[in-house]
């Protein structure tokens, strides 16, 4: 495009809860830059950041929470409700999320790059795009979903769903369509199928060599990894976490794996994704007999490394007491202990309050000393 030389965009969208962040994280496994326009609209309201006191002014000081921050479900039960206030909240956040997106799909070291945004037709985003991908659900889908994963009340997700305009608006702009209703592994095979016909792919990565017997290795997983990747979480737990192969599948939606190789076994592994600029790992698992030093070195360089790539700003870690009982290896590697509340960005202690589990401990490393969206926090 005019805008971006160089670059093949794909603009992703679709109704709520149809599964646009599997689809963009499939895409990234696949090698392509990922930006989520709707978490980008999030940060531009926090406090301190440059959509927050128009916010305020525009909808009442009542949108507030205890700690200043504005309540997301306060706004959106005004915002959902009203159209008229859905495009007052609009015009003050996506210039910003327009601007923020110019950034990012620059300095992307990627070629292709995938821009999600649920209102991407209804901004002149769409106008930037090589393709338009859409997904879509069935209506007890998108139900199901806000309730489970979102907490939402029933009430309240159908005034969201309802709120919204019919997907077959979408559709008729669409190059691409996702029928996101079934099993991950139905739409990874959509996801694949539709990445062939993407003109100017990148090149894939030139196969790493074969591993020595003294020689520990990283590789980035695929899905079509998903069986061992199960046999080896439940042979490491000594069957307390039992996975299969669904199970991993559905976890490529959410995240990535790194497999720590050995010789020709797997000697470890790493769960970890980038959202929202943040990246987050929530599994380190080492074989018995492994070096700890050296293996979480490996991953973790690895990890990084892909991580500055997506543009990053910080890494939190959220290891298991076994793991994280090596503090000193973490310390060389540049991470420390932190508590939710000791991180200094809200974004980052809202990444940490998301995805950190009971009983894991939080280490912390910043990536990058400037932020991409400062001064949004």
């Amino acid at each position: 495009m005019s805008d971006w030389p160089g670059k093949y965009i794909i603009g992703l969208t679709g109704n709520i809860a149809t599964g646009k962040s599997v689809v963009r994280k499939m895409l990234e496994h696949l090698g392509v830059y990922g930006i989520d326009a709707d978490a980008l609209a999030h940060r531009a309201i926090m406090k301190g950041a440059p959509g927050y006191q128009p916010t305020v002014e525009a909808f009442g000081q009542w949108i507030l929470a205890e700690d200043g921050q504005i309540d997301r479900a306060k706004l959106g039960k005004v915002v959902f409700a009203n159209s008229g206030a859905m495009a007052v909240l609009e015009d003050i956040v996506h210039p910003m999320v327009r601007q923020a997106v110019d950034v990012l799909v620059r300095r992307a070291s990627q070629r292709v790059v995938v821009i999600e945004a649920i209102k991407l037709l209804e901004t002149d985003l769409h106008t930037l795009c090589d393709q338009i991908w859409v997904t879509q659900a069935t209506p007890q889908k998108q139900l199901a979903r806000l309730v489970r994963k979102r907490k939402m009340t029933l009430e309240d997700a159908q005034q969201r769903i309802g709120a919204q305009a019919p997907v077959r608006d979408k559709l008729r702009a669409a190059d691409v369509a996702i029928e996101n209703s079934g099993t991950f592994e139905e739409t990874w095979n959509q996801v694949s199928k539709a990445w062939k016909i993407v003109p100017k792919a990148p090149l894939e990565a030139a196969p790493a060599p074969p591993p020595s017997t003294k020689q520990l290795t990283v590789q980035r997983a695929t899905p079509n990894q998903a069986e061992r990747i199960a046999s080896f979480i439940t042979e490491q737990s000594s069957g307390k976490r039992r996975m299969t192969r669904s199970d991993v599948m559905a976890a490529f939606g959410e995240k990535a794996f790194l497999l720590l190789r050995a010789g020709e076994e797997v000697g470890g592994l790493l769960g970890w994704q980038v959202e929202n600029l943040i990246t987050r790992v929530d599994d380190v698992i080492l074989k018995e007999g492994i070096s700890p030093t050296k293996s979480m070195k490996v991953l973790v360089e690895t990890m990084e490394k892909a991580s500055l790539e997506l543009q990053s700003e910080a890494s939190l870690l959220f290891l298991s007491p076994t793991i994280a009982q090596h503090e000193k290896i973490w310390n060389g590697l540049g991470y420390k202990a932190r508590t939710v509340k000791d991180l200094s960005v809200r974004a980052w202690q809202n990444a940490a309050m998301e995805s950190m589990l009971p009983g894991t401990v939080l280490f912390f490393k910043r990536l990058q000393e400037h932020r991409i969206l400062r001064p949004m926090s």
